[in-house]
């Protein structure tokens, strides 16, 4: 008996998310792996990230497959990119800057920390003044969307602080790149990394890196065989094959999803679908009591962290078993410093389904205690 079997529900997470009907049926086909066919597919994925970043090769940027997750295509950028004389300014501001500061450590490669709180953006004037004062750091990484919490960076403003110092930019846009607009010929990265089960709304599988060929050429310090980045490029372009198995199917649906980004008009259609659902979703939660946990003005419409309820009755695993009970799945918090819980608004997912979620949010929290008839949390007198 197949325990995992359950009809489908709606995810709203980060990744993996809610992928169309179409996007799964693509994978109900077997392709060997030097299969012309197949070899096409995958110049083709090449060749359509780059169309959905505003570049091409002709100008200068080439897209490197990694099989794995998306973690494994930044430890790939990482491990490949840093010379062993070189040093990594890393800055962080939730899970996955610190991410790449474990990776950094496991590597042995050199680094240093401009850490600001999970709900305050890096200090841009703290940055410049840290690579004029410190000229042994020879790049820098930062994470786009943190999805510890829903937080955007400002990337574009600390590329252009870390091109104008002469230090190579590493951008992990894991769960934005996609979903917000990015033109790679003004976006100030050497290497943007994100994964096939995000925006793109592909599944699980792959990641992928869009560098600069100059940034590209450079990075020659694999500190791994399977992660080598240069080398991946290289077998990549020389026979449009993978060195080590790839993971056909997911590539396969990818294509079609890559297909139906285009159809929707591209990343400012995507983007304005993913607002609308994000605007809905404040606005529901807003009216049943709960609580941002950023302010306005840090949010990105990719996902939102929403404080626990202060009521006694609250229990985030029942709220959640209750709710992936009614079909909607939701995502456990990453805050270190205060408990919340997640909502991601990306996938193939719409407006009408955010008003479902609310809905059964409604229906989880009166079945759980905290919330009255009218699905209203309810405010226990101390």
């Amino acid at each position: 008996m197949n325990r995992c079997h359950s009809h489908d529900k709606l995810l709203f997470t980060p990744g993996p998310l809610t992928t169309s009907s179409t996007v799964k049926q693509a994978m109900l086909q077997d392709l060997g792996s030097r299969d012309t066919g197949f070899i096409q597919c995958v110049q083709d994925i090449r060749d359509g990230l780059l169309k959905v970043a505003g570049t091409s090769q002709a100008q200068g940027y080439e897209c490197v497959i990694i099989q794995g997750s998306g973690t494994f295509a930044v430890e790939s950028v990482i491990s490949s990119a840093l010379p062993p004389e070189g040093k990594l300014l890393i800055l962080i501001n939730g899970a996955y800057g610190a991410r790449i500061a474990q990776i950094s450590s496991i590597l042995g490669i050199s680094y240093c920390l401009l850490e600001s709180a999970e709900n305050v953006l890096p200090d841009l004037e703290i940055l410049r003044a840290t690579l004029t004062e410190n000229t042994d750091i020879s790049h820098v990484a930062a994470v786009h969307c943190e999805t510890t919490t829903g937080l955007l960076n400002p990337v574009a403003e600390i590329g252009r602080i870390v091109k104008e110092a002469g230090r190579t930019f590493i951008v992990d846009a894991m769960s934005s790149f996609g979903g917000i607009p990015i033109d790679m010929n003004e976006f100030p990265a050497d290497f943007l990394i994100s994964s096939a089960n995000k925006c793109i709304e592909g599944v699980p599988g792959f990641a992928f890196v869009l560098a600069r060929h100059e940034a590209l050429q450079k990075a020659r310090y694999a500190r791994s065989l399977s992660l080598d980045l240069y080398a991946q490029w290289r077998g990549l372009e020389e026979n449009g094959q993978f060195r080590f198995t790839p993971p056909t199917h997911a590539l396969l649906a990818f294509l079609q999803a890559l297909s139906e980004l285009q159809d929707e008009g591209g990343m400012p259609a995507r983007h304005q679908r993913y607002e609308a659902n994000h605007f809905e979703l404040i606005a529901g939660m807003t009216a049943l009591g709960f609580s941002c946990y950023l302010p306005t003005h840090l949010r990105s419409p990719i996902i939102t962290s929403f404080r626990y309820p202060d009521h006694t009755c609250f229990d985030f695993t029942a709220f959640y078993n209750r709710l992936n009970e009614l079909g909607h799945v939701i995502y456990p918090g990453k805050v270190s410093s205060a408990d919340c819980f997640r909502i991601g608004t990306i996938g193939r997912i719409f407006v009408a389904d955010v008003l479902a979620l609310i809905a059964a949010i409604k229906q989880a929290g009166c079945d759980c205690g905290f919330m009255g008839d009218d699905g209203i949390i309810i405010q226990e007198v101390n």
